[in-house]
């Protein structure tokens, strides 16, 4: 076990994130930069040269604060977007000249697990049972449990493709997208949560919905019309159903322009917010979950928790 801190890194769809932890697993370093890597990888099957630049550069920000804080070891990662690109080679070999580490290519199932180990670690044992979402840019992993048996791990996760980014690109092509897009979207969305909740039916077990992310806790955001991301205020905050509704029937008929004027719109989110609210609300009728639980703890937790045995 280290006695100095470690760090976590996700390469995500949608954004690049950075968690520095102490030796006991304090929290001292949180960043996220919307770098937008997975953009146009449903449709060419590729990372886009650009893509790879601008998360290269914020990698390059984060390797200086991982040698301010001394941290010993990292666990990197690359998600959705890298799983989906013939050539995540060349985003790999940035991360590692970046980094010094080469990231590890998560399939969906272990990013499912990892963020349910992450999100629960702070809720009342025995409190469950939880079904954890991470609604990323790419994917959507759902993950239930605990299993009884298995250390806190989940009995069951499922990853899907789909998410803000994805749903947006293949979906809600105009700005604003039309009412006839975003119905098809929300049906999209409800084709693969029917066949998740087919193919394993433990989700469909009554718990408690904890939401990951940055759709969710956008969604807190703007229902409190906040001037700037404060974890404290969007850390286990509750969303209810009612209100993401709201959000969406806000939203989806206004243009990107026009989403970024409304208060608590972070304004590289406001292109795919509505693809995220879509999944979101959609995944709330199909949980029959009237409320979320929002944590801002993760997948970045999960993998910081590894390396600290």
């Amino acid at each position: 076990m280290t006695s100095r801190p470690v760090a976590a890194v996700d390469c995500g769809t949608n954004s690049t994130r950075l968690l520095v932890v102490d030796a006991g697993g304090a929290p001292l370093e949180r960043c996220m930069r919307i770098t937008r890597l997975g953009a146009g990888v449903d449709r060419t099957g590729r990372l886009d040269g650009e893509a790879i630049r601008r998360t290269a550069e914020v990698l390059a920000e984060y390797a200086g604060l991982l040698r301010r804080h001394g941290v010993a070891a990292v666990r990197a990662t690359a998600t959705s977007a890298a799983r989906d690109a013939a050539n995540r080679e060349e985003l790999f070999a940035a991360v590692e000249a970046a980094l010094g580490v080469r990231p590890e290519l998560l399939s969906g199932e272990e990013e499912a697990t990892l963020s349910f180990l992450g999100a629960t670690a702070e809720l009342a044992p025995g409190g469950g049972p939880w079904l954890v979402a991470d609604i990323g840019g790419g994917s959507t992993e759902l993950a239930v449990g605990p299993d009884p048996g298995g250390a806190g791990r989940p009995a069951a996760v499922r990853s899907l493709d789909m998410g803000c980014v994805r749903v947006t690109e293949r979906f809600l092509l105009d700005d604003p997208a039309t009412t006839d897009q975003r119905a098809a979207a929300a049906a999209f969305v409800d084709a693969q949560l029917d066949a998740a909740w087919a193919a394993r039916p433990e989700l469909a077990t009554p718990a408690t919905l904890v939401g990951l992310a940055g759709t969710v806790s956008a969604a807190v955001s703007l229902e409190r019309r906040l001037a700037g991301y404060d974890r404290a205020l969007v850390h286990h905050a509750e969303l209810r159903r009612e209100t993401v509704d709201a959000l969406l029937a806000e939203l989806g008929p206004l243009s990107a322009e026009q989403r970024r004027a409304r208060p608590g719109m972070e304004p590289g989110r406001a292109d795919v917010i509505v693809g995220g609210l879509i999944v979101l609300s959609r995944l709330m009728a199909r949980a029959r979950a009237a409320r979320c639980l929002v944590s801002e703890s993760d997948i970045l937790d999960g993998l910081a928790a590894s390396l600290l045995g």
